[in-house]
């Protein structure tokens, strides 16, 4: 090797090396350090967690427990009737409705006990209205007609008089001799009174055109006394004192609310679920477990229904003597499920709630000594509360002086 070959040797080493060395120091100076992946925080943290074991016992000394009045009762395993809550309407049953007419054209005037307002109570033959009626020979045809038409209502009144009586006298005798029910008793002595208080408007009717067209007659029109058939509640006033109404003319209503009937639209799907032929129970649409309870039976009426909502109406009846049930309130329905089931069951004083709607109940472990127990109720009926998990049965519970020992227990007491 010459001279000259030994130097290009080592240039071209020298620049071998120098482009090994860029290319390594370029590599490692482009190449992005790498990420630390940070482990992310727990979405809660819980210093200690608590076990439902480990809940505080109250022990009480004798003296605490009896001012404190504490009371125990066994929890019980029995059979509860469940029931479903819907919303009904109050309304005015048929038949409790009388519209009064005007027997011949006239002109009204007031009584000297003055016109009573729309919404007051009112007696059977206390006088509403006067009619001075108008003395044309019109007016004479119109009575003689009106008073035979009278006479024919009055003949089929008596007529449907006799026919509900025999159904009630034959309802009580199946009553008696028990192959009957006290449902069909009931509803033919409904259908009695209505038939005889119709018989009795009838009558009043006809006796007002006898007297009009005997003193139209005997050239006097004194005014005649417009009464109510039948005791009530003057629901609505049609026409004024001063004004002039033909024959016919729709002067009052009255209606009577000693009963009253509820209207219950039911989901068509839940038919199949609900006893519709047992009696139900009537309660405030606010009422709670413990609330005063309202029978109401079963009543037959025209169908109904609703297209739109898939609802078909059930109908019942219940006494309404103190008039709290007005036309047109909105009240809550219990109707009785089909099928009894064995469940735990405790008496609802013995349920209380936490802040987050968790129920509890103190169990008696010991003499003077009482442990939180959680259970979950699946519903209340009449004080009463059927568990879905709970205490075994006959473990003695609190259910008197439970809200007390929940104070003392989370310190919020005095």
């Amino acid at each position: 090797m010459n001279y000259r070959s030994g130097l290009l040797t080592g240039v071209l080493g020298t620049l071998f090396c120098s482009a090994v060395c860029v290319t390594a120091w370029w590599v490692v100076n482009s190449t992005e350090p790498a990420v630390k992946v940070e482990k992310p925080s727990p979405p809660a943290m819980v210093s200690k967690v608590l076990k439902e074991e480990e809940i505080n016992v109250v022990k009480l000394s004798s003296e605490a427990e009896q001012r404190l009045g504490i009371e125990t009762a066994a929890v019980e395993r029995r059979s509860i009737r469940q029931s479903r809550t819907y919303g009904g309407e109050v309304m005015v049953p048929f038949g409790q409705s009388v519209l009064v007419a005007a027997p011949l054209g006239g002109e009204l005037q007031v009584t000297d006990r003055g016109l009573p307002r729309p919404g007051a109570k009112v007696r059977k033959g206390q006088s509403i209205l006067l009619l001075s009626p108008l003395l044309t020979p019109e007016a004479r045809t119109t009575l003689a007609a009106a008073r035979v038409d009278a006479e024919g209502q009055i003949k089929n009144a008596r007529t449907q008089v006799e026919g509900t009586r025999i159904a009630f006298q034959r309802a009580k005798k199946l009553l008696r001799d028990e192959v009957g029910s006290q449902r069909n008793v009931d509803e033919t002595e409904a259908q009695n009174e209505f038939a005889q208080k119709t018989l009795e408007a009838a009558e009043a009717r006809r006796d007002l055109l006898i007297k009009a067209l005997g003193e139209f007659e005997r050239g006097t029109g004194a005014p005649l006394t417009i009464e109510a058939p039948t005791d009530g509640l003057l629901r609505a006033l049609n026409a004024q004192p001063g004004q002039a109404v033909p024959a016919g003319a729709a002067l009052f209503e009255i209606v009577d609310l000693s009963r009253v009937w509820v209207r219950v639209p039911v989901y068509v799907g839940d038919q199949s679920d609900l006893a519709a032929s047992e009696d139900a129970d009537v309660v405030p649409l606010t009422s709670r477990p413990g609330a005063t309870l309202k029978r109401a039976r079963p009543v037959e009426a025209p169908p109904s229904a609703n297209l739109l909502a898939g609802t078909v109406d059930l109908y019942y009846e219940l006494a309404n003597a103190e008039g709290a049930l007005a036309p047109g309130q909105r009240v809550g329905v219990r109707i009785p499920l089909i099928g009894e089931a064995e469940s735990l069951t405790l008496p609802w004083s013995a349920v209380i709630h936490d802040i987050h709607g968790g129920t509890w109940v103190y169990e008696m472990t010991a003499e003077h000594k009482f442990a939180r127990r959680r259970i979950v109720v699946r519903f209340a009926q009449e004080g009463i509360a059927v568990l879905a998990s709970g205490p075994a049965v006959g473990t003695k519970v609190v259910t008197a002086g439970a809200t007390e020992l929940f104070g003392t227990e989370v310190g919020f007491s005095k």
